[in-house]
């Protein structure tokens, strides 16, 4: 195979790249074997008909449609890896000549990836955070501890406050006509939680059992329903009961509650410690490695990022997003129809910090290909069987979902990363 790339643009150009006749012929064989079988020709048995006769009645140029789609695609492939292009998406393919007995000469228009210049990416000093547990943080998750256990009490005669909840029912109007949404039986409704409308909780402190009232509130602006955002609307709210949070004693009773391993309430402050400290150690490692990663790529030189990376990646993140929600019985259909968004909503959603990890991907790949970081044998074994052991699969079905290229690529990816992260420190 003969492949010439000339670049046209920054990240575009035009790869060409011929197929030779042996290949040529393998495929127009399969095409016509596999054309024949549908073929019904006077004087010959359905299927039966030989290669020169059809050629004769039809003409070999018939098939070479047909044989190029079949061919191309691994022509491609070995013209791509011949000129040492790393395409970002699908190339727009164009025929130069297709003439019998000589090569076929294809043409493609490809956008590749950027070059990126790197910049200092090794011993790069980052924020020095904070891995201090404080009496404060432990009271304060006794405190968390302590809302869990609590218990709603009915107040019989008393008016609602901050922290009470109220069941509720409710029907909302815009412009005196009922909306979609709006409308809600036996609602939990906890006040001062902001969980409401901005405004609807407020008219709601002071209410009583079997009160009726009229909550007048103001939609956000950016309100998810388009039809209801920045609109005035009014809901007729009839309370059921008010009840109050009764907070248990913090006590040794309370502590086994908690936790069944331990004996008293110091026992559980010391588990809890425990337990917050490995927490900010675990976070802090993981400010530490992001704030690295950002300033190696802050500190690199992407020529040009093409947009359609960044698209790509878009859907990606949409696509992964969707199918975690379909994991959990929801349908894109049914999400957004929740949500009260769109498809292009979604899209907006995640642009934001497609760009980012697309820049972050490309440096990463830069740094591992400066550092010459290769996987070996050893290293694919392990990555397949934590794989296994990740998502509860056999090993062979690691193997099968992911290719040996896609496994080395990752872990090319790792030692990379690390050299980034391990080398950075804190000031």
């Amino acid at each position: 195979m003969s492949a010439k790339w000339e670049k046209k643009d920054t990240n575009t150009g035009v790869l060409t790249f011929e197929i030779d006749q042996e290949v040529i012929e393998k495929g127009l064989s399969q095409t016509f074997n596999r054309v024949k079988k549908n073929l019904t020709v006077p004087g010959f048995r359905k299927g039966k008909i030989s290669r020169q006769i059809f050629n004769r009645m039809y003409g070999e140029a018939s098939l070479y449609e047909d044989t190029l789609n079949d061919i191309l695609p691994e022509a491609y492939e070995a013209a791509v890896k011949e000129a040492a292009i790393d395409p970002v998406e699908q190339p727009k393919i164009d025929v130069e000549s297709m003439e019998k007995g000589q090569t076929w000469v294809i043409t493609a228009e490809v956008t590749v990836k950027p070059e990126v210049k790197l910049g200092e990416y090794k011993n790069l000093t980052v924020e020095k955070q904070d891995r201090e547990v404080t009496d404060e943080d432990v009271e304060n998750k006794l405190k968390e501890e302590q809302e869990k256990q609590a218990e709603l009490v009915i107040k019989e005669e008393e008016a609602a406050v901050n922290g009470d909840t109220v069941v509720i029912d409710y029907e909302g109007f815009k412009e005196d006509e009922p909306f979609e949404g709006g409308t809600g039986e036996n609602h939990s409704l906890e006040l001062g939680s902001g969980s409401f409308i901005p405004g609807f909780e407020e008219q709601l402190v002071g209410v009583k059992a079997n009160d009726e009232l009229e909550v007048k509130v103001t939609f956000p602006e950016d309100y998810q329903a388009e039809d209801l955002a920045g609109a005035e609307a009014v809901f007729k709210v009839k309370v059921h009961e008010v009840k109050s949070k009764e907070l248990p004693e913090i006590d040794d009773d309370f502590a086994k509650d908690v936790d069944e391993e331990v004996e008293n309430v110091a026992e559980l402050k010391e588990k809890i410690r425990k337990e917050l400290t490995e927490q900010k150690a675990s976070a802090a490692e993981d400010a530490v490695k992001e704030e690295a990663i950002k300033k190696a790529v802050e500190n690199a030189e992407i020529i040009d990022l093409p947009h359609v990376m960044v698209h790509n990646e878009v859907h990606r993140s949409m696509e992964e997003f969707l199918n975690n929600m379909q994991r959990q019985g929801i349908s894109a259909e049914m999400y957004y129809q929740l949500t009260g968004t769109t498809e292009a909503d979604l899209h907006t959603q995640f642009e934001g910090e497609a760009e980012m990890r697309t820049k972050t991907n490309l440096v990463v790949e830069a740094i591992a290909k400066e550092e010459g970081f290769e996987a070996t044998a050893e290293e694919i074994e392990q990555e397949i069987a934590e794989l296994a052991e990740q998502y509860n699969m056999d090993e062979k079905a690691v193997r099968k979902a992911l290719s040996e290229d896609m496994l080395e690529h990752d872990i090319v990816m790792k030692k990379a990363m690390e050299v980034v992260t391990d080398t950075a420190k804190e000031a």
